[in-house]
Protein backbone atom coordinates (compact mmCIF):
# COMPACT_ATOMS: atom_id res chain seq x y z
CA UNK A 1 0.00 0.00 0.00
CA UNK A 2 1.24 3.51 -0.83
CA UNK A 3 1.12 5.04 2.64
CA UNK A 4 2.43 8.46 3.68
CA UNK A 5 5.33 8.48 6.16
CA UNK A 6 7.63 11.18 7.48
CA UNK A 7 10.59 11.99 5.24
CA UNK A 8 14.03 13.34 6.17
CA UNK A 9 12.61 16.86 6.47
CA UNK A 10 9.75 15.68 8.69
CA UNK A 11 7.11 16.14 5.98
CA UNK A 12 4.97 13.17 5.06
CA UNK A 13 5.40 11.61 1.64
CA UNK A 14 4.58 8.39 -0.19
CA UNK A 15 6.56 5.67 1.56
CA UNK A 16 8.10 4.29 -1.65
CA UNK A 17 10.03 7.48 -2.37
CA UNK A 18 12.15 7.48 0.78
CA UNK A 19 14.55 4.73 -0.26
CA UNK A 20 16.99 7.07 -2.04
CA UNK A 21 17.53 10.78 -2.61
CA UNK A 22 17.00 10.13 -6.32
CA UNK A 23 13.59 8.61 -5.64
CA UNK A 24 12.70 11.57 -3.42
CA UNK A 25 13.58 14.15 -6.07
CA UNK A 26 11.66 12.23 -8.72
CA UNK A 27 8.63 11.92 -6.44
CA UNK A 28 8.62 15.60 -5.49
CA UNK A 29 9.10 17.08 -8.96
CA UNK A 30 7.87 14.59 -11.57
CA UNK A 31 5.68 11.70 -10.46
CA UNK A 32 2.00 12.49 -10.87
CA UNK A 33 2.49 15.89 -12.51
CA UNK A 34 0.71 16.13 -15.88
CA UNK A 35 2.71 16.00 -19.11
CA UNK A 36 1.53 17.24 -22.51
CA UNK A 37 4.70 17.03 -24.63
CA UNK A 38 4.90 14.16 -27.12
CA UNK A 39 8.59 13.55 -26.58
CA UNK A 40 8.25 13.38 -22.80
CA UNK A 41 5.25 11.07 -23.10
CA UNK A 42 7.17 8.81 -25.45
CA UNK A 43 10.18 8.86 -23.13
CA UNK A 44 8.01 7.72 -20.26
CA UNK A 45 6.55 4.87 -22.28
CA UNK A 46 10.08 3.81 -23.23
CA UNK A 47 11.36 3.98 -19.65
CA UNK A 48 8.44 1.88 -18.48
CA UNK A 49 9.27 -0.63 -21.23
CA UNK A 50 12.84 -0.87 -19.94
CA UNK A 51 11.64 -1.07 -16.33
CA UNK A 52 9.56 -4.22 -16.84
CA UNK A 53 11.01 -6.85 -14.52
CA UNK A 54 13.49 -4.41 -12.98
CA UNK A 55 13.38 -1.80 -10.22
CA UNK A 56 12.53 1.80 -11.00
CA UNK A 57 15.74 2.72 -9.16
CA UNK A 58 17.72 0.95 -11.89
CA UNK A 59 15.95 2.97 -14.58
CA UNK A 60 16.45 6.29 -12.79
CA UNK A 61 20.16 5.53 -12.48
CA UNK A 62 20.38 4.80 -16.21
CA UNK A 63 17.96 7.47 -17.41
CA UNK A 64 20.51 10.06 -18.51
CA UNK A 65 22.43 7.49 -20.50
CA UNK A 66 19.20 6.21 -22.04
CA UNK A 67 18.30 9.75 -23.00
CA UNK A 68 21.69 10.20 -24.64
CA UNK A 69 21.75 7.00 -26.67
CA UNK A 70 18.11 7.35 -27.71
CA UNK A 71 18.62 10.94 -28.89
CA UNK A 72 16.57 12.48 -26.06
CA UNK A 73 13.75 10.15 -27.13
CA UNK A 74 13.22 12.01 -30.37
CA UNK A 75 10.54 9.88 -32.04
CA UNK A 76 11.58 10.67 -35.60
CA UNK A 77 15.27 9.95 -35.01
CA UNK A 78 14.64 6.69 -33.15
CA UNK A 79 12.26 5.51 -35.86
CA UNK A 80 15.21 5.52 -38.29
CA UNK A 81 17.37 3.23 -36.11
CA UNK A 82 18.31 -0.06 -37.72
CA UNK A 83 20.35 -3.15 -36.89
CA UNK A 84 23.66 -1.23 -36.53
CA UNK A 85 22.07 0.94 -33.83
CA UNK A 86 20.62 -2.13 -32.10
CA UNK A 87 24.07 -3.74 -31.97
CA UNK A 88 25.62 -0.52 -30.69
CA UNK A 89 23.01 -0.27 -27.95
CA UNK A 90 23.46 -3.90 -26.95
CA UNK A 91 27.16 -3.15 -26.38
CA UNK A 92 26.46 -0.14 -24.14
CA UNK A 93 26.89 -1.12 -20.48
CA UNK A 94 25.24 2.12 -19.36
CA UNK A 95 21.75 1.05 -20.42
CA UNK A 96 19.46 -1.96 -20.07
CA UNK A 97 20.92 -4.34 -22.64
CA UNK A 98 17.84 -6.34 -23.54
CA UNK A 99 17.39 -6.90 -27.26
CA UNK A 100 13.63 -7.30 -27.06
CA UNK A 101 13.18 -4.04 -25.17
CA UNK A 102 15.59 -2.10 -27.39
CA UNK A 103 13.88 -3.36 -30.52
CA UNK A 104 10.47 -2.57 -29.00
CA UNK A 105 11.48 1.05 -28.37
CA UNK A 106 12.59 1.43 -32.00
CA UNK A 107 9.48 -0.32 -33.28
CA UNK A 108 7.24 1.78 -31.02
CA UNK A 109 8.87 4.97 -32.30
CA UNK A 110 7.70 3.98 -35.78
CA UNK A 111 4.24 3.25 -34.39
CA UNK A 112 4.25 6.62 -32.58
CA UNK A 113 5.20 8.42 -35.76
CA UNK A 114 2.28 6.77 -37.54
CA UNK A 115 -0.10 7.52 -34.67
CA UNK A 116 0.93 11.19 -34.64
CA UNK A 117 0.32 11.35 -38.37
CA UNK A 118 -3.18 9.99 -37.85
CA UNK A 119 -4.17 11.60 -34.55
CA UNK A 120 -2.02 14.75 -34.45
CA UNK A 121 -0.45 14.10 -31.04
CA UNK A 122 0.72 11.14 -28.99
CA UNK A 123 0.04 13.03 -25.78
CA UNK A 124 -3.52 13.87 -26.83
CA UNK A 125 -4.12 10.21 -27.67
CA UNK A 126 -2.82 8.98 -24.31
CA UNK A 127 -4.82 11.58 -22.36
CA UNK A 128 -8.05 10.24 -23.85
CA UNK A 129 -7.60 7.32 -21.44
CA UNK A 130 -7.42 9.40 -18.27
CA UNK A 131 -10.09 8.09 -15.89
CA UNK A 132 -12.89 10.36 -14.72
CA UNK A 133 -12.87 11.89 -11.23
CA UNK A 134 -12.22 10.99 -8.51
CA UNK A 135 -8.57 11.13 -9.50
CA UNK A 136 -7.54 8.58 -6.87
CA UNK A 137 -9.43 5.57 -5.61
CA UNK A 138 -9.68 4.71 -1.95
CA UNK A 139 -7.25 2.12 -0.65
CA UNK A 140 -4.10 0.83 -2.31
CA UNK A 141 -3.22 1.95 -5.81
CA UNK A 142 -4.18 -0.72 -8.35
CA UNK A 143 -1.62 -2.36 -10.60
CA UNK A 144 -3.92 -1.97 -13.59
CA UNK A 145 -7.27 -0.35 -14.32
CA UNK A 146 -9.98 -0.66 -16.98
CA UNK A 147 -8.48 2.42 -18.63
CA UNK A 148 -4.97 0.98 -18.75
CA UNK A 149 -6.34 -2.30 -20.09
CA UNK A 150 -8.20 -0.46 -22.85
CA UNK A 151 -5.12 1.61 -23.69
CA UNK A 152 -2.97 -1.53 -23.84
CA UNK A 153 -5.47 -3.17 -26.17
CA UNK A 154 -5.71 -0.14 -28.43
CA UNK A 155 -1.93 0.32 -28.65
CA UNK A 156 -1.48 -3.39 -29.32
CA UNK A 157 -3.97 -3.14 -32.18
CA UNK A 158 -1.81 -0.33 -33.56
CA UNK A 159 1.24 -2.57 -33.40
CA UNK A 160 2.92 -1.33 -30.21
CA UNK A 161 5.00 -3.81 -28.21
CA UNK A 162 6.05 -4.39 -24.59
CA UNK A 163 3.29 -2.18 -23.15
CA UNK A 164 0.78 -4.18 -21.16
CA UNK A 165 -1.90 -2.80 -18.82
CA UNK A 166 0.34 -2.86 -15.71
CA UNK A 167 3.19 -1.08 -17.46
CA UNK A 168 0.78 1.46 -18.90
CA UNK A 169 -0.87 2.13 -15.55
CA UNK A 170 2.56 2.94 -14.14
CA UNK A 171 3.01 5.36 -17.04
CA UNK A 172 -0.41 6.89 -16.37
CA UNK A 173 0.57 7.47 -12.74
CA UNK A 174 3.84 9.09 -13.74
CA UNK A 175 2.33 11.26 -16.48
CA UNK A 176 -0.35 12.65 -14.18
CA UNK A 177 -3.37 10.98 -15.75
CA UNK A 178 -4.14 9.91 -12.19
CA UNK A 179 -2.99 11.30 -8.86
CA UNK A 180 -1.87 8.31 -6.85
CA UNK A 181 0.10 10.19 -4.23
CA UNK A 182 -0.95 8.78 -0.89
CA UNK A 183 -3.48 10.67 1.25
CA UNK A 184 -1.37 12.79 3.58
CA UNK A 185 1.54 13.07 1.14
CA UNK A 186 2.62 16.73 0.92
CA UNK A 187 3.06 16.43 -2.85
CA UNK A 188 -0.45 15.11 -3.44
CA UNK A 189 -2.01 18.58 -3.24
CA UNK A 190 0.70 20.06 -5.49
CA UNK A 191 0.10 17.40 -8.11
CA UNK A 192 -3.64 17.94 -7.89
CA UNK A 193 -3.24 21.69 -8.37
CA UNK A 194 -1.10 21.03 -11.42
CA UNK A 195 -3.76 18.65 -12.75
CA UNK A 196 -6.47 21.26 -12.16
CA UNK A 197 -4.55 23.92 -14.11
CA UNK A 198 -3.47 21.51 -16.81
CA UNK A 199 -4.94 21.90 -20.27
CA UNK A 200 -5.23 18.54 -21.92
CA UNK A 201 -3.62 18.41 -25.35
CA UNK A 202 -6.22 18.18 -28.09
CA UNK A 203 -3.92 17.49 -31.06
Amino acid sequence: MNAAVAGPDGRRRCSWCLATAQYLAYHDTEWGFPVADDRRVFERLCLETFQAGLSWRTILEKRERLRHVFRQFDIERISRFGEPEVERLLADAGIVRHRGKIEAVIHNARCARQLIGQEGSLAAFIWRYAPPAPARRCGPSPSRTPESMTLARDLRQRGWRFLGPTTLYAAMQALGLVNDHAPGCVIRAEAERARTLFRRPLR
